[in-house]
């Protein structure tokens, strides 16, 4: 799992890169002028995970570095990753790879149904669980980390406990301080600045994109933390 407020191309990341030259090649990192949801305004660049559903193998693979990710993380002495009984998949991106990890790892996958609730209803979960089990949660991309934030509060609310998040890119616009309030510990395969600047010095990016795209990170990143 990464995290590089230094920009470079760090060891552990390294070999994770494929990961950044499949989304590229299938397309799924675009530049433009991008407004998505009620958190990407204007941004000059687009990440779409959920084109790994055309490449099977890209997929498994997703489930195999997600696993040692894991099983790494959870063997530290600081266990910054806790043990899960469960994982719980964010609709609809976080299905995908939920379900690829969960054939991998054979662990039980549920998901909480999206949408608004009060807190005396009940929450709906798909799948198996008890109360008192622990979940982690799986999605494809955090951005503001709305999605990931309404998942954990409603498999809480089922009597499951949620501590950690894992996500294969993280755009670093305030997700993981999101998270951080309610008791999340958010886990990237890959944060957006790591991918920014492998494919860049790959020279898939022109300078004038990487840099714009920078700019944007950081000013976004710079904004969230106003408000924290």
């Amino acid at each position: 799992m990464t995290s590089n407020p230094s920009g470079a191309v760090d060891a552990e990341a390294s070999g994770r890169f494929w990961l950044a030259d499949a989304l590229w090649q299938l397309g799924g990192v675009q530049f433009g002028d991008f407004s998505l949801g009620r958190t990407v305004r204007h941004s000059p660049v687009y990440v779409n995970p959920k084109l790994i559903i055309a490449r099977p193998n890209t997929l498994i693979r997703i489930g195999v570095l997600i696993e040692d990710e894991l099983k790494m993380a959870m063997a530290r002495r600081n266990k910054p990753v806790a043990g899960f009984e469960l994982l719980a998949g964010v609709p609809i991106g976080g299905l995908h790879i939920s379900t690829a990890l969960s054939l991998q790892m054979r662990v039980p996958l549920l998901y909480a149904r999206p949408g608004e609730r009060n807190e005396e209803e009940r929450p709906h979960i798909e799948g198996i669980y008890r109360p008192g089990q622990t979940a982690l949660i799986v999605d494809d991309l955090a951005t503001g980390g709305g999605s990931l934030v309404d998942t954990a509060t409603q498999l809480r609310r089922a009597g499951l406990f949620v501590r950690d998040a894992v996500v294969l890119i993280d755009r670093e616009q305030g997700a993981a301080r999101r998270l951080e309030a309610i008791g999340v510990r958010l886990h990237a395969m890959l944060t957006m600045e790591n991918l920014l600047t492998y494919l860049h010095s790959t020279g898939k990016l022109t300078d004038d994109d990487y840099r714009g795209s920078m700019r944007y990170i950081e000013r976004e990143g710079d904004a969230k933390s106003e408000f924290d």
